[in-house]
């Protein structure tokens, strides 16, 4: 007969649901390559949309700007991942 209990499996990998709720499902990561990807993307984007009909600056220097800090971070994190700052 089955048990129709609503009982959570208890984990022996020492990962703890409560701190990490994607245990329960399976699936416990990121997507690193594919985050840097959708960065440079964005970046060139923001670049491009650069070319168009508006007629003040504000939109010019907005784009421009965030656009560099997102390249600066993008940049940041390639030396970080490259170069670890070990202890």
């Amino acid at each position: 007969m089955a048990n129709d209990s609503r009982e959570l499996v208890q984990r022996t990998d020492g990962i703890d649901p409560q701190d990490e709720p994607s245990v329960e499902w399976g699936w416990h990561g990121g997507f690193p390559r594919g985050s840097i990807i959708a960065g440079w993307t964005v970046v060139v984007i923001m670049f491009i949309m650069l070319i168009g009909n508006h007629t003040g600056r504000t939109e010019d220097l907005w784009l421009i700007g965030v656009g560099i800090l997102l390249a600066a971070a993008l940049v940041l994190q390639s030396l970080r991942k490259r170069h670890a700052w070990r202890r």
